[in-house]
């Protein structure tokens, strides 16, 4: 989880293991799709995504996984969640300006189904990583 880009020979090394057990094990988690996928870990401040909003969605009965479905495929949405309590749907969402964010709520608002939306702004961000288990 801290360096995806070591090699097998440099992660054999450092848990003690044959080069051989480090790839049989890689792939045996890729199978089982236990690793999704390798990816970077992007500062999205230094890329202009200064604003973070954590938005509730209100969805009509029947129709959550649809509408999760189109609006988590909007560029601007980093997580998609079915949630309890008095909202179906909560996204985590990114924007590089009040304008984009108003431009995305007015948008999922109109959508059909889409009942109401409430609408968290993020001021700080303590912590923002995958967690580790053991």
């Amino acid at each position: 989880m801290d360096n995806s880009r070591l090699s097998y020979r440099q992660i054999a090394k450092k848990i003690g293991v044959s080069v051989a057990t480090v790839m049989h094990r890689v792939n045996n988690l890729e199978k089982q799709k236990i690793i999704k996928k390798y990816t970077a870990n992007l500062d999205y401040e230094k890329l202009g995504y200064d604003i973070v909003a954590i938005i509730d969605v209100k969805i009509s009965k029947g129709k959550l996984a649809m509408m999760e479905n189109r609006i988590a495929s909007h560029e601007n949405v980093i997580a998609c969640y079915d949630v309890t309590g008095d909202f179906d749907s909560q996204m985590i969402t990114r924007f590089r300006n009040r304008k984009g964010l108003d431009s995305f709520l007015k948008k999922i608002q109109t959508l059909e189904f889409v009942e109401r939306t409430r609408t968290n702004l993020v001021l700080n961000v303590v912590k923002e990583e995958q967690n580790r288990i053991s």
